[in-house]
């Protein structure tokens, strides 16, 4: 626990506790944002400046939306093994509630990534009442698409978009609340 209180619990599965980020978060973020095999899809190595400013950003977004980037745990441990939540990202001159999600390499294959981007959409499609959730997913991130296939998402669209490394090729996908099994 840090900040003088508890931790804000988000949702929890039925293997795992998400909830808010806080400072004793630090390490095991930088542990995931400063992995290249981890971060490969962002074309950017993460500095320890860029991962506080990660942290800084999530707990913007929690005060400005209530929602954001948030803390994956195992039942019975606070410590983090990764993060999934929801973002507003820009799309095409708008923007679109997303999905996203990111583990410790440690913990891949293990269907984490999958429960995690189900309790999300069940958070956004309930609590926050969305009509729609998107991934916004590089194109040639397969473990990634098949998460998000997995949670009920399909491929809307193709772009380029831009991050740290320059352009690249991205799919939107996408689930509609009434389409969705929540």
């Amino acid at each position: 626990m840090t900040d003088g209180g508890a931790y804000r619990v988000i949702f929890e599965t039925e293997r795992l506790v998400v909830r808010e980020m806080t400072e004793d978060d630090m390490e095991a973020l930088a542990a995931i944002l400063k992995d290249p095999e981890v971060m490969y899809a962002y074309g950017h190595d993460f500095t320890d400046g860029d991962v506080r400013e990660w942290l800084c950003r999530q707990r913007a977004r929690y005060a400005q939306y209530g929602f954001g980037l948030w803390a994956v745990t195992l039942k019975g441990s606070p410590f983090m093994i990764g993060q999934a939540g929801l973002t507003m990202q820009p799309y095409k001159g708008g923007e679109v509630l997303e999905a996203g999600w990111l583990l410790n390499k440690t913990y891949w294959r293990r269907g984490y990534a999958r429960e995690a981007a189900a309790g999300c959409k069940r958070h956004a499609f309930g609590a926050l009442g969305a009509d729609r959730l998107c991934s916004i997913i590089k194109a040639d991130n397969a473990a990634s698409i098949k998460v998000a296939e997995s949670i009920g998402m399909t491929n809307a669209d193709e772009f380029i978009t831009r991050y740290y490394g320059g352009d690249m090729f991205h799919y939107l996908y996408a689930v509609d609340k009434y389409a969705a099994r929540i």
